[in-house]
């Protein structure tokens, strides 16, 4: 039998098993419970009803961009991280949290400044960095942060 790796959802936070061999064919599988594509090379949008799904709950790395709409760096890296979420995944989950509509997750991990990503590993903190970031930088960090 396959290994097999808890990847929440993208569009419902629902729990799925995935056979690891898979994440090297970059196979995208689906959701048992909506049918949506486990693996679509966007990030995800999280908010306090699902982000422990995918960064608690879920086996793969979460790399997450808290970002506001007002930030000038924060767009300007925003499709900077989307590019990165299409070379990344399905190896590593990227999302964004809008921090002036999660204001509670901005409390919970200490947000300081915008935009600032944060690597989680089953539910830990991994790694930070502040700052606007470009798609292969942002894949650079990634990796070597998790190589650690």
């Amino acid at each position: 039998m396959t290994e097999a790796l808890i990847v929440a959802c993208p569009a419902c936070s629902t729990l799925n098993r995935f056979p690891r061999a898979k994440l090297a064919t970059r196979d995208s599988g689906k959701c048992g419970q909506c049918g949506a594509l486990l693996f679509d090379g966007h990030p995800v949008s999280l908010g306090s009803g699902n982000f422990e799904a995918h960064a608690g709950k879920a086996d793969l790395p979460l790399l997450v961009d808290f970002w506001a709409p007002w930030c000038g760096p924060c767009k300007a890296m925003a499709p900077q991280f989307e590019r990165a979420a299409a070379r990344l995944e399905p190896q590593v989950r990227l999302a964004k949290v809008n921090t002036d509509d999660q204001q509670d997750l901005a409390r919970r991990f200490g947000i300081q400044g915008i935009p600032t990503m944060i690597l989680f590993r089953q539910g830990k903190e991994v790694a930070r960095q502040s700052g606007a970031m470009d798609a292969g930088t942002i894949e650079r960090w990634t990796r070597d942060a998790l190589a650690r």
